[in-house]
């Protein structure tokens, strides 16, 4: 199954140097702590992306949606990062299912936290609460086997799993045919919000790695 991949290996690189477009840094966009309009949580579908890493450490624990990030955005898709020098917390506690790699914690800090306007221990307490208010949809907590389906059944399966969550405030990321993430956009106050972020995954058919 894995050759499938192989026929959108351009079609991949080009849709992660634009989803940096979209979701990231706009060199011509002010860093300034605080200064920006919703966050993005990035629930990393972590099977696919240890395919891939098979030695990193949170690859080891078999699980299955983790936070790749919560990330300060801007209404027109422009996100702030590396806002501040500001050294992050001295420890860091966080559940496996959240984010289990230490090198993860500090980067996340470093790229994104330094934007939220809040200290470390207070913007990774509040990436906790932004995961624990998403209910993961039962047949995408931990499936034994693939999975295959499409972008709308993806949305409407979170839709379902979380009321108030409407469809315009997710949008996937896919390495090739690959499930890679699903972004949700909340408020400051971690409420669900529309946005305009684009999905990265193409029409029709959606792979989801099972977890191993």
């Amino acid at each position: 199954m894995r050759q499938l991949a192989a026929v959108w290996v351009a079609y991949a690189a080009l849709n992660l140097a634009w989803c940096d477009v979209a979701y990231g840094a706009n060199p011509q966009t002010p860093a300034r702590p605080g200064d920006f309009d919703y966050y993005v949580l990035s629930l990393s579908w972590s099977p696919e992306f240890c395919y891939s890493h098979p030695s990193r450490a949170e690859c080891a624990q078999h699980v299955g949606f983790i936070v790749h990030g919560l990330w300060p955005q801007f209404r027109d898709r422009r996100g702030p990062e590396y806002c501040s020098h500001a050294p992050g917390p001295a420890s860091v506690r966080l559940p496996r299912a959240v984010m289990p790699d230490p090198a993860l914690v500090r980067h996340e800090w470093e790229a994104h936290g330094t934007c939220s306007g809040l200290s470390p221990e207070a913007y990774f307490e509040l990436v906790s609460r932004a995961f624990a208010s998403i209910r993961i949809p039962r047949p995408l907590m931990m499936p034994e086997h693939a999975i295959q389906t499409g972008i709308s059944q993806i949305v409407h399966a979170f839709e379902s799993s979380n009321p108030g969550l409407p469809g315009s405030a997710i949008a996937l990321t896919c390495r090739g045919v690959y499930l890679e993430s699903v972004n949700i956009c909340l408020t400051k106050e971690l409420r669900p919000t529309a946005c305009s972020l684009p999905h990265g995954c193409r029409e029709g058919v959606v792979r989801i790695t099972p977890v191993r």
